[in-house]
């Protein structure tokens, strides 16, 4: 099988990197210390787990999965146990982002028909759009999804979308949506 490896993350002190593999023949959450040793399977699902990211304490990971059927929001501890589904849609939720205090966690959706961006508790309760039709009506973007990036202090959300053309555009807006 290939060993593509991808969407690297370090963990807040430094010590660990966070990413996926397709070593096992499908899309796995790996860890691995800084100086590559210890390389642990940490998701062990024969469903594709993406798109890992660290809490800002380091003590839980964020990352997609299909293994409900469709590409949802999971947490999980940061060896792998306690794997929960937060965002429990029957849409696609994907590209998870933590809020720098580690209380939200930032995502793209597109359960409205296109992808927009949605914020939510770290445990998955107080889901809220935050963006309107982010994608524009093209058979190009309309399966893409949006991804985001908060800000050092959690004031702002950074995104790209193709809301004005068919080329993506990097826009920053407040937390909670305002001022787009």
């Amino acid at each position: 099988p290939s060993t593509d490896e991808y969407v690297p993350s370090w963990s807040p002190d430094g010590t660990k990197i966070v990413f996926e593999s397709l070593r096992d023949g499908n899309k796995e959450i790996y860890t691995i210390y800084a100086d590559g040793t210890n390389q642990t399977n940490i998701s062990n699902n024969a469903s594709d787990d993406i798109n890992p990211k660290w809490s800002p304490d380091g003590t839980k990971i964020t990352f997609s999965s299909e293994r409900d059927g469709n590409q949802e929001i999971y947490t999980m501890n940061a060896d792998g146990t306690n794997q929960t589904n937060i965002s429990n849609n029957v849409s696609g939720d994907s590209q998870p982002s933590w809020s720098p205090d580690g209380s939200k966690i930032a995502f793209s959706s597109n359960r409205d028909g296109y992808f927009n961006i949605y914020t939510m508790n770290a445990d998955g309760t107080n889901q809220t759009r935050l963006t309107n039709n982010l994608i524009i009506d093209s058979p190009i973007h309309t399966d893409s999804p949006i991804h985001t990036s908060w800000s050092p202090d959690g004031t702002k959300i950074v995104f790209s979308s193709t809301r004005n053309d068919i080329q993506g555009d990097i826009y920053t807006m407040n937390a909670d949506g305002t001022n787009q």
